[in-house]
């Protein structure tokens, strides 16, 4: 069918009927019941405001600790409070604003963007909400109660594992680890969302340069967040059993946790940057009335700087001693993200100069954006420099690139996104004169505090500290500074006012800002089902170039203008070209998620407080929720095979493998669970460059490790060919096989925990014993996964839910499989061979 082709309107009675059946499709359940909706407008709106509050609680941390450093030896803080201040304050803006709220702009615009009607899992961003929310306020409370964490954002050892007490830092350790799930849970659906639910027509070179931002930014969630949660999980088990992993009396190494930290820590900056960006990239062609110049150019520097950031991470670490050769590599590669950064800086420039600029509150704050940030960058390529960063280490100059950077590059494209989008969020425009009152607060108030703290940064004045000498003098840019952090205050209280205050001003156009972009297709608010029918596209651009495309999805032209069965439907396309394949049924509302969060977060905040069996109780619990979850809402058998998808096709309601939207999540979380393995694997070889003998006393042997493996690979193959024996409809013989691997896995556990106790390797003696254990139990606990999950798949054959045809769980769990089996014959060549000739 070509490209071009628009099918004539159905009668307008045809098209309310339609319209109806939709709404009441994808209506949201109202009064308690609406905490149970999952659908991404809904959890993007909850991921938003809670984020703007954990920002507004973070901002009065800011101004009580300016007041505090405004005049020399102050006594308004205690030295204890502002140290907590001080750590919330950084971890909350970090893991609790930054990344949470880029990601509520994508949960919330995405599908719109891409032309389609919901994200793939919506239950998934509903899980990871509430585990953002839940950890976030736990982590935050602890303020309250004394028992914040103290030591810095970054939780260095050993002022976190010898000289801090209470439970502050397991609150950071524990709380935030939890927390993170919700970014990896986000990463899986957004980037699954975007390979495979878009507009039919919209290839990769034609998706929204969003979208190619958001793609990125989920794959280095996916490769820079593992390795932190494994940091964390290290650091816990020093702190809560004394395994030395950090501890260099024991021959650990406090180096490593650097490692771990920053190998996220600088990623970090451009997880939080790029999809900034990514919104600078909607807003300005919108501005500029032209399609964006050098498309191709800043998908590539989007991709480089993805690439160059995993190469930043001892950016941090100049000062610690590390080789010469070390220093030049990382020095090279922090300069080297410049060039990348700047060709879309250069594009956005040239796409205002050669469009008709019209003047906008949005385009205010992007023009701010881009002078502090280039700011910002100015003071990133002095501190890459080695022997500068001597001197700038650890001093307020390091404060100032810091905030500029974050601040610059995603703080006020943020703000510039909320004026933008708040129309199709909310259904009215902010005041666009409090709003530029707003920008000048924050721009002006935000140079006059940071600023100055390049001169006193380099007077001397050291970062982390509550007070200091009147002798210095600093005082007066101290002053400043504090000054300058209340008009930047001011700024933001006005904004914040507006958006929970402001009023309607008159009936506002669907496309308010004349945008070319498929998010503003639709009447405003945005609506819950999306689009009203899914497009067909044909540029970058759809409504600039698509003459009448928005009035013909509305009138439902296109795919999926109804909602016959009463489900909730999207379209699942191919990966390069957007050809449709599928018609993807997703879940409406329901407590699963939220259920399954509740459990999950006491596997995390139970241990805090030493309650192991109410953790433990709340993992099994945790299970149930799921396993309850996933057999309610994957991969259910459709009353028929395929269904009338619109503009005469016909499309499957079913797919397994690679053809199934859950092979596709398996595949990124796998990814990402493949990527804490190789921490792991890093940890143990990390040890082994540091200590002159690794290992330095025997190993788990080689009799036990052989029996683990060839029992993990037993079981692989047999989950392997549990789906050729299902395929051929013995279904007797598959559950039979599949019961046959579950047994292998227990047998399999049995002989890994064998492997280190029967050689008597104490955790808490050496890094070395500790490090088997770790590996050991992260494989037992993969092999108890894998035996849960093809226990799973016996019940579902059992109940009729896993036959010759509809066979998506099974290939699921078989692609678990092939990443867990070569785990385990990894783990086998670390463990019991390279003890061997090392």
């Amino acid at each position: 069918m070509p490209d071009a082709y628009v099918p004539p309107a159905a009668d307008p009675s045809v098209q309310r009927e339609q319209a109806a059946r939709l709404a009441a499709a994808w209506q949201r359940p109202r009064g308690w019941r609406r905490f149970s909706e999952v659908n991404n407008s809904a959890v993007g709106y909850w991921y938003l405001m809670t984020a703007l509050a954990f920002f507004l609680f973070a901002g009065v941390l800011a101004l009580l600790m300016r007041t505090q450093l405004a005049v020399p030896e102050n006594d308004f803080l205690p030295a204890g409070l502002y140290d907590q201040m001080f750590t919330l304050h950084g971890s909350v803006m970090m893991f609790l604003f930054a990344v949470p709220i880029v990601e509520s702009f994508a949960i919330l615009m995405l599908p719109q963007m891409n032309g389609t009607r919901e994200l793939p899992f919506p239950r998934l961003s509903a899980f990871g909400f509430w585990c953002f929310a839940i950890g976030g306020f736990f982590v935050c409370g602890s303020i309250f109660f004394g028992a914040a964490p103290s030591g810095g954002w970054f939780m260095y050892p050993p002022l976190t594992t010898q000289y801090t007490e209470g439970v502050g830092p397991d609150v950071w350790l524990l709380g935030l680890s939890f927390v993170e799930i919700a970014s990896i849970s986000a990463a899986v659906e957004l980037m699954v969302g975007i390979l495979k639910t878009r507009a039919p027509g919209m290839r990769i070179d034609r998706m929204p340069l969003y979208s190619w931002y958001m793609l990125v930014v989920a794959g280095m969630i996916l490769v820079g967040f593992p390795p932190l949660i494994v940091g964390d999980l290290l650091f816990e088990l020093e702190r809560a059993a004394g395994w030395p992993f950090f501890d260099p009396a024991r021959g650990g190494d406090p180096l490593l946790w650097q490692h771990l930290f920053w190998i996220f820590g600088h990623p970090e900056v451009y997880i939080i940057f790029l999809p900034a960006v990514a919104l600078v990239a909607m807003i300005v062609p919108t501005f500029a009335r032209t399609p964006m110049v050098g498309y191709s150019w800043i998908v590539l520097a989007a991709v480089g700087v993805g690439f160059l950031s995993f190469g930043l991470w001892v950016h941090h670490m100049f000062t610690t001693g590390m080789p010469a050769l070390s220093l030049g590599f990382f020095s090279a590669a922090s300069l080297a993200v410049a060039v990348p950064t700047a060709i879309q800086i250069f594009c956005f420039i040239a796409t205002i100069l050669v469009g008709r600029f019209v003047p906008s509150v949005p385009m205010l704050f992007v023009a701010g954006a881009l002078a502090i940030f280039v700011l910002g960058g100015l003071t990133g390529v002095m501190v890459a420099v080695a022997p500068f960063d001597f001197q700038a280490h650890d001093t307020y100059f390091v404060v100032a690139h810091l905030h500029y950077v974050l601040i610059g590059g995603m703080l006020f494209p943020v703000f510039a996104g909320l004026h933008y989008y708040f129309p199709s969020i909310a259904g009215r425009q902010l005041s666009a004169t409090l709003g530029s009152w707003s920008f000048w607060l924050m721009f002006v108030g935000f140079n006059v505090a940071f600023l100055p703290m390049h001169v006193s940064g380099l007077g001397g004045m050291a970062r982390r500290v509550y007070t200091y000498g009147a002798d210095i003098g600093l005082d007066l840019l101290n002053l400043v500074s504090t000054i300058g952090a209340f008009v930047f205050a001011a700024g933001v209280a006005l904004l914040v006012g507006d958006l929970l205050f402001g009023r309607r001003r008159g009936a506002l156009p669907d496309n308010p800002w004349n945008a070319g972009t498929l998010e503003w297709s639709g009447s405003l608010p945005g609506r819950d089902w999306g689009m009203r029918s899914i497009p067909r596209v044909r540029s970058r651009y759809p409504l600039w170039e698509q003459k009448d495309l928005a009035r013909h999805i509305e009138e439902g032209r296109y795919y999926l203008p109804d909602a016959e069965e009463g489900r909730r439907e999207t379209l699942v396309t191919s990966v390069i070209d957007a050809h449709p394949l599928q018609v993807c049924r997703v879940p409406g509302p329901g407590y699963t998620g939220l259920v399954a969060a509740a459990f999950t977060s006491g596997i995390f905040i139970f241990p805090v407080f030493g309650a192991y069996a109410a953790a433990a109780t709340s993992a099994v619990a945790a299970l149930l929720a799921i396993v309850w979850w996933l057999w309610r809402d994957t991969a259910r058998i459709p009353e028929k095979p395929d269904k009338d998808a619109g503009l005469g096709l016909r499309l499957p309601l079913y797919g397994s493998g690679p053809g199934s939207i859950g092979w596709w999540g398996m595949l990124t979380a796998m990814f990402a669970d493949a990527v804490a393995f190789a921490s792991l694997v890093f940890v143990y070889f990390y040890f082994w460059t540091v200590h002159e003998h690794w290992p330095p006393q025997p190993g788990p042997g080689l009799s036990w490790p052989a029996l683990a493996s060839a029992l993990l690979v037993g079981a692989w193959l047999l989950a392997c060919m549990s789906g050729g024996t299902n395929r051929r409809g013995r279904s007797g013989r598959t559950r039979g096989t599949l019961a046959l691997a579950a047994l292998l896995c227990i047998g399999g556990i049995a002989a890994w925990i064998a492997a280190p106790l029967s050689h008597g390797m104490a955790p808490q003696s050496h890094p070395y014993p500790a490090t088997v254990w770790v590996l050991v139990i992260w494989l037992v606990g993969h092999l108890g996964l894998g035996a849960a999950m093809l226990s799973y798949c016996v019940a579902r054959s059992a109940a009729g839910q896993l036959t010759a045809t509809h066979d998506a769980d099974l290939h699921n769990v078989t692609l678990y499989w092939h990443f867990t089996g070569a785990s385990g014959l990894v783990a086998f060549a670390v463990l019991a061979l390279f003890p061997l000739v090392s």
